[in-house]
């Protein structure tokens, strides 16, 4: 059963990091960080990424701004910034190492111990992957309740919300973890090759024709 299973946990695991990967990189650039609605004016949604600010119109679609300054930022925004780098890179870097690790593939088959370390290298760089990108979209949404709820600040001040790439980045860190912890479990199930087995049974039956040969008159 475990050599049924194996490819396909390791499939599996590696569509399932490679869904949190775009996830993740798309959860980089989206500028749906943090949502802003104007009570005097509805028809207009301010959003915040990254990178820039956006204003949604009704009649002239969206227009952004991009960042002057790095330094200008937020604590949030700027770490948020390493960290979903840090990600991104950690992510296709254990797509690369997992992929030359699969059992399906045929390249390397006979150093399959070194196919085994490549795969838990990939699955550790994909829980790495997925921290980091849980950690700065969380921070975010941190930052943004105490905002919310902060009794300082007048009522009448708008306040921002959670934008829509807070729960992509949520949904790309699930993802990396869950693919790297597939392609680990892989490593822990044991195989028993066709080759270990060969060799075994010839000795056997030539150490039977021997045995008839000396019984022989």
């Amino acid at each position: 059963m475990a050599l049924v299973y194996q490819p396909v946990m390791q499939l599996s695991g590696i569509l399932v990091s490679l869904l949190g990967w775009v996830l993740s990189c798309l959860t980089t650039y989206l500028p749906q960080w943090k949502n802003l609605n104007l009570e005097l004016n509805e028809l207009e949604i301010w959003t915040m990424g990254l990178w820039q600010a956006c204003v949604v119109q009704e009649e002239g679609g969206m227009q952004c701004k991009d960042f002057d300054s790095f330094l200008a930022l937020p604590p949030e925004l700027r770490i948020s910034r390493i960290l979903m780098f840090f990600s991104n890179g950690s992510g296709l870097l254990g797509l690369l190492l997992s992929g030359f690790g699969l059992d399906c593939l045929k390249i390397g088959e006979r150093q399959q111990e070194q196919k085994k370390r490549l795969l838990l290298f990939g699955g550790m760089l994909f829980w790495i992957s997925g921290i980091t990108a849980i950690v700065p979209v969380s921070w975010v949404a941190h930052s943004t309740v105490q905002e919310f709820w902060d009794e300082n600040i007048p009522d009448i001040v708008p306040r921002w919300d959670f934008g829509e790439a807070l729960f992509v980045g949520w949904l790309a860190g699930f993802c990396l973890i869950l693919g790297g912890s597939l392609l680990n479990c892989t490593i822990c199930s044991t195989e028993v090759h066709p080759s270990s087995v060969h060799f075994p049974v010839a000795e056997q039956q030539d150490q039977c024709q021997c045995l008839e040969t000396e019984t022989r008159p």
